[in-house]
């Protein structure tokens, strides 16, 4: 795999059991806002998906507005719905994830509240790379 699916994966794996990230939000710590659709051919191509600890738990990521991949790689929505469902993710349909119950905050399990969440280096430049 190339460095920006290394890096997807890397982040991925930080996903704790009971919460999701958006692709964007995939993008934007990895330092490559606005790569959503890259992320979600990183995560297609994923050499180790599942929910085991050594995994890349791609069924963790979803879209912003917490719908499910249609072409999810377990076997569609219904596959990756049971698996949110088994790690306690709460739904706010049949096909979308409560965001604001279920989304990580990108800060790796253990880490105390006001430490950095796993984000692009300090001196990135969001600003710049946002077009403000």
């Amino acid at each position: 795999m190339g460095d920006f699916s290394n890096r997807v994966f890397e982040v991925v794996r930080r996903i704790p059991r009971g919460k999701v990230a958006s692709y964007g939000q995939v993008g934007r710590l990895i330092g490559a806002p606005r790569s959503a659709r890259y992320v979600g051919y990183a995560l297609h191509a994923n050499p180790d998906p599942g929910a085991e600890v050594n995994n890349i738990p791609c069924h963790r990521v979803v879209f912003k507005d917490g719908g499910l991949c249609k072409g999810f790689a377990f076997g569609g929505p219904e596959i990756q719905r049971e698996m949110l469902e088994a790690e306690g993710v709460a739904f706010a349909d049949d096909t979308h994830v409560d965001m604001d119950a279920c989304q990580w905050d990108g800060h790796a399990d253990g880490t105390a509240e006001g430490e950095l969440p796993t984000a692009p280096p300090e001196d990135f430049d969001w600003a710049r790379e946002l077009g403000e």
